[in-house]
């Protein structure tokens, strides 16, 4: 069996088998893209969402191709590239990105999409953190020993709560700080059955409304402060690495950042915008783009 789809068995991610259509209008579309199916290891967030719901199909229309979903956090999206076990990553932790990149894993890099970080907790606000400012939400969190889940699993959202907890100089820890491993949808009802405070992407709360649950740090998503801003990246692994199915994966790069803007910006969920697409960069910076060993000639 191909270890990607014994990864698909495991369970270790949904497939979103959308291959097969025989009324797809791409009949010029290239042989290295057309009845392929693209491997994609994607942040929970960006799953949980339902944001790849609404997107995938439309590869299928466009490329005659399929894309199967395994569905991890950032940190652990980026090992199944560094394993060879995908075509593509969509993931939202710079730092660990950068990482990927200049150790010649992934290339191409291109910023897709952005939304936000909201600190979410019980209705009553025990810890009094409504309004106030990230640092200081998440101080008063601490002050008061009120119940924190954290995701505990290196993913996008782990590694910007580890952050927020560093730049406002605490060591998270003791009985009111608890860590699930899990993805943000299930970490999110864990807050809500044991009323808990956590930081959750806007696009999955959204998507996990629960009424015991209240947004009380929450700057909007048109331009909230760095310390909540929440890119996400498309980054295809890198061919001379493993074997991929780069022309696949350059395609679903196109879409996301051509086609695929249209999507994301009409993407609503009750009616409530989830995130905001990207344009390119006005000054980008090449070498972000290729592996470390390459050199100009």
């Amino acid at each position: 069996m191909d270890r990607r789809r014994y990864l698909q068995v495991l369970g270790v991610g949904g497939a979103l088998s959308i291959a097969g259509c025989a009324d797809s209008d791409s009949a010029d579309t290239d042989a290295t893209v057309r009845g392929k199916t693209l491997t994609l290891a994607t942040a929970t967030t960006a799953h949980d969402s339902g944001l790849l719901d609404e997107l995938n199909p439309e590869v299928e229309r466009l490329f005659g191709a399929g894309v199967d979903a395994v569905v991890r956090g950032t940190g652990a999206s980026l090992q199944v590239a560094r394993d060879g076990d995908c075509d593509v990553v969509l993931v939202h932790a710079r730092p660990l990105e950068d990482e990927f990149l200049r150790a010649g894993h992934g290339i191409n890099r291109r910023s897709v999409m952005v939304n936000d970080f909201l600190v979410v907790g019980p209705p009553d606000d025990p810890a009094g953190i409504a309004g106030e400012a990230p640092l200081a939400a998440f101080e008063a969190i601490a002050d008061a020993g009120a119940p924190f889940v954290s995701r505990g699993d290196r993913s996008g959202t782990h590694v910007r709560e580890r952050r927020l907890w560093a730049e406002a100089g605490i060591d998270p820890r003791g009985k009111w700080y608890a860590e699930t491993g899990q993805g943000m949808g299930k970490t999110l009802l864990v807050a809500a059955n044991t009323g808990a405070y956590t930081l959750t992407d806007r696009g999955t709360f959204l998507n996990v409304a629960d009424e015991r649950l209240r947004a009380h740090v929450d700057y909007g998503i048109e331009d909230p402060p760095s310390l909540l801003r929440n890119e996400y990246a498309v980054i295809p692994v890198n061919p001379a690495r493993h074997r991929t199915n780069y022309s696949l994966a350059m395609a679903y790069v196109g879409y996301l950042t051509g086609p695929g803007r249209s999507g994301i910006e009409s993407f609503r969920i009750d009616g409530k915008r989830a995130f905001r697409p990207l344009g390119p960069g006005e000054t980008p910076s090449f070498e972000q783009y290729v592996p470390r060993d390459w050199r100009r000639e």
